[in-house]
Formats: structure tokens, C-alpha cells, sequence
């Protein structure tokens, strides 16, 4: 009777199985309802792991802009000429965190990262806002810079001029990125801490995803 109760707290919580095929659907529904539940100011932020060639990784929060499970893959924006861009031109593999702590909830995407296309790129560009779009004209990423008050100058400088040109366009050196998923694991939390891990692999040939219940 002990053992049973017992069982029943550990039991509580987690993916019900059986474990869905394909996890894309399931991680878009995490999303779905990390952004529903107001619980964070930026549902979609993801930790970004990035590597050089050498392996020296580095790491920083982006935002997910989109899950595509018909690709198996999610997107996201950046500067191709930061250092997460640099790094991924010549290392174009890259894993994401997202963690959910008000549901207990984490998942993990690890796969090839490609470049969006010019017509991607620029239909969400417009869609930012503003202030936005026009950081994006002024900051060249991750290199040093004179001073903050350059900085903000130089942003007013192009705010003024985008008023007489009437808009402002997307820089050559700014656009997204695909990640193409070949890894994906769902954490829930339980109590003990005998977390649920389940973990999804599959090959570019690979039709089907594998599945594995990994320890926690």
C-alpha cells in the first residue's frame, strides 16, 4: 500500500503516454500555452548555444519566432555579423533551451541551421516596430563601440532621416534562421526529482523519429 502510494507522487505530472510520433506538435502547444498563461514577459525567448569550429561554445537568449512542424524546425532573427552570426556561418549547427518554470516544463532542439531567404526576411522586418527596425540600421553587433551617446546619436540620425525617406530597410547584414531539428527533448518536472526526459532523434534519411525515455 506504501509502495503504491508512493508510486502515485512520483507518476504525478509528466507527457501521458503513449509518446507522440512526431514532437514538433507537442512543442508548439508548450508554446501556445506558455504565451496564453501571461505568466512571462517573453514566452518565446530560447537560450542559443552556439560553437566555433574549435569547439569553443557560447550561448545567449534570442527569440523564437516561429515553429514549423510541417519543416520540423523553428526560426529565429539575428545579425549575421555578430558573433553567434560568425560562428554559424562557419559551425551551422546550434542547440536552443526554452524553459518554462511557472508550468515545470523545458525543451531542447538541437540540428543545421540555414539562412532564410531575402523574401522572408524582409516581410518580417516590417512587421517590427519602429525603434526596432532602426536599432537594427545602427548596431553592428557584438563590435566595440566609440561610446553609448555615439550610439543613440547616430539612431536619432537615422530615425530623422527615415521620416523624409519613409521607412526603413532591412540592412543586408540582418535576417533569420532556420533550425532544422535532428534532436528534440521534453523535460517536465515531477516530484523527487525524477524529472521526465523524453527524447526524440532522427537522421536527414530518417523518416520516423526515434524515441528514448532517458533518465533523469
Amino acid at each position: 500500500m506504501l509502495q503504491q502510494t508512493i508510486e502515485q507522487l512520483f507518476i504525478s505530472g509528466g507527457i501521458r503516454e503513449p509518446f507522440p510520433a512526431d514532437p514538433f506538435p507537442l512543442l508548439g502547444q508548450w508554446l501556445k500555452e506558455a504565451i496564453e498563461c501571461g505568466a512571462y514577459a517573453d514566452a518565446n525567448a530560447m537560450a542559443l548555444a552556439t560553437a566555433t569550429p574549435e569547439g569553443r561554445p557560447s550561448v545567449r537568449i534570442v527569440l523564437c519566432k516561429a515553429i514549423e512542424p510541417d519543416r520540423h524546425a523553428l526560426t529565429f532573427f539575428s545579425n549575421y555579423e555578430s558573433r553567434k552570426g560568425t560562428e554559424l556561418a562557419a559551425n551551422p549547427r546550434a542547440s536552443v533551451v526554452f524553459h518554462w518554470p511557472h508550468a515545470g516544463r523545458q525543451a531542447r532542439v538541437e540540428g543545421e541551421i540555414e539562412r532564410l531567404g531575402d523574401a522572408e526576411n524582409d516581410a518580417y522586418f516590417r512587421t517590427r516596430p519602429l525603434l526596432s527596425r532602426i536599432g537594427t540600421r545602427v548596431s553592428h553587433q557584438s563590435s566595440p563601440i566609440q561610446s553609448r551617446a555615439v550610439l543613440i546619436r547616430e539612431a536619432a540620425r537615422v530615425a530623422a532621416a527615415s521620416c523624409l525617406e519613409l521607412g526603413v530597410s532591412r540592412p543586408a547584414y540582418w535576417g533569420g534562421y532556420r533550425l532544422r531539428a535532428d534532436c528534440v527533448e521534453l523535460w517536465t518536472a515531477c516530484e523527487g526529482r525524477l524529472h521526465q526526459r523524453v527524447q526524440w532523434r532522427r537522421s536527414k534519411e530518417a523518416a520516423v523519429w526515434m524515441r528514448d525515455e532517458l533518465s533523469p
